[in-house]
């Protein structure tokens, strides 16, 4: 018999092709744990088509937390120089460079920027590094990087556009049955 995929003669009792490692369907199928790194578990994708996978969902966290990162940090810098009265007639103090800094300016208060501006900063760090964390995790199929990676796609669906788009597409990718048996299979 000869594999469906690539050609190559099927040796009997293996359940899957030496070369490409497409499962052929007959004979004793191997221990878990014994299939070589290109091979598929019997019901399972090849674990090459995992890993491509998994790879393209970790580049896509890396570009997502720089994007986020670069945004929030513009955000940042918005609100604060708006907080300060730095932006003509649209600050709250109506003037430009109107106030010397450092939330003066804000609702005549001078500590409420900074409680604002610091919990923004600290939300902003914990996003990006999150789906920093995912990216790397996933990149290098780390045992906790999957597990990462569905909290990260969880909390990014409330972001709209991009995050919702990812999140869901974490959550298509790993909560599949044969991907994350492929996925566990690769961090061992």
């Amino acid at each position: 018999m000869y594999c469906g995929g690539c050609g190559q003669a099927l040796v009997a009792g293996r359940g899957f092709c030496p070369r490409c490692g497409l499962a052929s369907g007959w004979g004793m199928p191997a221990a878990p744990g014994s299939y070589p790194y290109g091979a598929s578990v019997p019901g399972m994708f090849s674990l090459a088509v995992v890993e491509r996978r998994v790879n393209a969902l970790a580049v896509g966290w890396m570009v997502y937390a720089g994007l986020v990162g670069l945004t929030g940090l513009l955000g940042l810098v918005f609100a604060h120089a708006w907080a300060n009265g730095h932006l003509g007639g649209f600050g709250p103090g109506n003037g430009y460079w109107m106030g010397h800094g450092f939330g003066h300016r804000f609702w005549d208060g001078p500590s409420l920027p900074f409680v604002f501006l610091r919990f923004a900063r600290f939300i902003l760090f914990v996003k990006v590094a999150l789906a920093l964390a995912a990216g790397v995790g996933l990149m290098q199929k780390a045992s906790w990087g999957r597990w990462v990676a569905i909290v990260a796609g969880c909390l990014a669906i409330f972001h709209p556009l991009l995050g919702t788009a990812l999140g869901i597409w974490t959550l298509v990718v790993l909560l599949n049955a044969p991907n994350a048996a492929g996925y566990e299979a690769m961090a061992r």
